[in-house]
C-alpha cells in the first residue's frame, strides 16, 4: 500500500474501519485493534457512563465488554450501518444487562413510566452531567441516544424496542425533567 493509499485509508472512517477490522479478524492484528479502540472509545465511554447514570466502574467494565463483544462479532459485521453505530449499540445493550442487573438488586424499582424525577439537594446547582444521572432510566436512555448521540426516534425504537410514540413522549418528558433539574425555578412558575 502506497503512502498516499494509507492516508486515504486513514482519513476515510468508513474505509479504514473497514480495512482495520479485515487485519484484526484475518490477521489477529492487535494494532488495527488498538487503533480502533483509540479512535473509538473516547465517544463511547462517556455515552455508556451517561446511560449508566454516572457509575464510573460499571462503565469501564462495560467498555471492556462491548470491546470484546465486538471483536468476536466483527466477522459478521455486515457494515449496513458504520462501525461507530454498530459499537455503540453493542455498548448500549451491554449497559442495560448492566441495568437490568441493578434493577433486580434493587427490588423498589418502580415500572410506571412516568416516573417522578429524583429531586436534586437544595442547596446544589446541577450541571448537566449529575442531571442526567437524576432522570429516570428510560428517559435518560432516549435523551442521550437522541439528543447526544444523534440517534432518530425509529433508530431508538429498534435499539430500545419501544414503539416510536414512546421514544417522541419518552424524549419530550425527559426534556422537560432535565429543564426543572438544572433551573428549579422554572417548576414552581
Amino acid at each position: 500500500m502506497s503512502h498516499t493509499d494509507m492516508t486515504r485509508a486513514l482519513t476515510t472512517p468508513h474505509r479504514s474501519d473497514r480495512e482495520l477490522s479485515r487485519r484484526i479478524t484475518g490477521e489477529g492484528d492487535e494494532e488495527a485493534f488498538r487503533t480502533l479502540y483509540r479512535r473509538y472509545t473516547p465517544a463511547l465511554y462517556p455515552f455508556i457512563l451517561r446511560i449508566l447514570g454516572g457509575a464510573g466502574e460499571d462503565a469501564e467494565d462495560v467498555v471492556q465488554e462491548t470491546w470484546l463483544r465486538a471483536v468476536r462479532a466483527l466477522e459478521g459485521f455486515r457494515w449496513e450501518s458504520s462501525f461507530r453505530t454498530w459499537l455503540m449499540g453493542i455498548g448500549l445493550n451491554r449497559a442495560r444487562e448492566v441495568l437490568r442487573r441493578r434493577a433486580r438488586r434493587d427490588r423498589s424499582t418502580v415500572t410506571h413510566r412516568d416516573i417522578p424525577v429524583r429531586p436534586p439537594p437544595v442547596a446544589e446547582k446541577l450541571d448537566v452531567e449529575r442531571a442526567l444521572t437524576c432522570l429516570p432510566e428510560g428517559y435518560r436512555e432516549v435523551l442521550i441516544l437522541h439528543d447526544v448521540e444523534g440517534f432518530t426516534h425509529p433508530e431508538i425504537s429498534q435499539r430500545l424496542d419501544i414503539a416510536v410514540g414512546t421514544s417522541k413522549s419518552q424524549l419530550f418528558h425527559a426534556r422537560r425533567a432535565l429543564r426543572r433539574l438544572l433551573d428549579p425555578a422554572e417548576e414552581a412558575g
